[in-house]
């Protein structure tokens, strides 16, 4: 392929099976000695995605708010959302608890990786999506950006998109937990998780933009969310 034919996207990089297969050895090492490099994770999730990501875009496009999502393709970044107007929602709302999340958390939606290893300009958009309502996921399920929060969020992202570095950090995450943590994933939350992940529609068909005013009870009602078990994560 010649220099400049092979790039489907801004900021995409071509890459052969076996750079994928290498890359996503080298980012599943640093991912699972350090949980919290988003950069590898990012990486991990491109490159071993390939086979999950074409049924998650059916998904979407079997689905008319998933269908509009991929027509128009929306992008959660602080360039996009008036952060006032959210802060000013009342308690209860999507827009104001998610507000709320960022701000306690200290995390924001420009922290999540452009993609660059996914070979179709769509399936691409498709992982990005995923990425920047993965912020949202922790506000309907109640969950804080610890170590336990992040594997319960991991546990129903694993459920509801089959993505390999969900299930990894799912599969891998409670090791750094404590045995207090673990007691209480154990029991309480990683039942919660499982059945709410099998019981909820595809995530990625909420235009969760158009529901800032919606609560969040009332969307989980509607995605099939169990309410969060009463335990302290």
């Amino acid at each position: 392929l010649s220099e400049g034919c092979c790039h489907l996207y801004p900021g995409h990089i071509p890459t052969s099976p076996l750079q994928k297969a290498l890359l996503a050895a080298g980012s599943a090492l640093t991912a699972l000695y350090d949980p919290y490099r988003h950069d590898m994770v990012a990486v991990l999730g491109e490159t071993t995605g390939c086979l999950v990501l074409p049924s998650l875009r059916d998904k979407m496009k079997h689905d008319p708010e998933g269908y509009r999502i991929l027509q128009e393709r929306p992008r959660i970044r602080l360039s996009t959302l008036d952060v006032n107007r959210l802060r000013g929602l009342p308690d209860g709302t999507l827009g104001r608890e998610y507000i709320r999340f960022l701000e306690d958390n200290k995390v924001s939606p420009d922290t999540r990786m452009p993609a660059k290893f996914v070979d179709d300009e769509e399936l691409a958009y498709v992982i990005q999506r995923y990425r920047e309502v993965h912020d949202l996921m922790h506000t309907l399920l109640g969950m804080p950006t610890n170590m336990l929060g992040e594997v319960v969020v991991k546990w129903f992202e694993a459920i509801q998109t089959g993505l390999p570095m969900c299930v990894l950090g799912a599969a891998f995450g409670p090791v750094r937990l404590s045995a207090r943590k673990l007691r209480v994933l154990a029991t309480e939350l990683l039942p919660w998780a499982i059945q709410s992940g099998r019981n909820a529609n595809c995530i990625l068909n909420i235009y969760y933009e158009r529901r800032w005013e919606q609560t969040v009870e009332s969307l989980r009602e509607e995605i099939g969310i169990f309410p969060p078990p009463a335990v302290r994560v």
